[in-house]
């Protein structure tokens, strides 16, 4: 027959089973919301780096044209110097 120790193993060794079983079923939902949080971070920085594209253009535009102005202004100013 079986001792009481005995019982007493295999009750916990049962329940341990069973707990670690549930933790591992867990762990993977828990893993598999993490994917699906990843996916949805990796669209938004998608999105972020194509808006941040299209801002870069023309704002790099800008800073050219007027660069050239500020160019052309000196030039301008350094004609007017000389014809003095």
């Amino acid at each position: 027959m079986i001792d009481t120790v005995q019982a007493v193993l295999l009750v916990v060794i049962v329940l341990l089973t069973v707990l670690l079983f549930v933790l591992g079923v867990q762990i993977f939902f828990i893993l598999k919301e993490f994917k699906k949080t990843v996916e949805r971070t990796n669209r938004i920085l998608d999105v972020a780096e194509s808006i941040t594209e299209a801002v870069v253009e023309p704002v790099s535009f800008i800073s050219t044209l007027l660069l050239g102005v500020k160019t052309i202004s000196k030039f301008l100013k350094s004609t007017k110097e000389n014809k003095k």
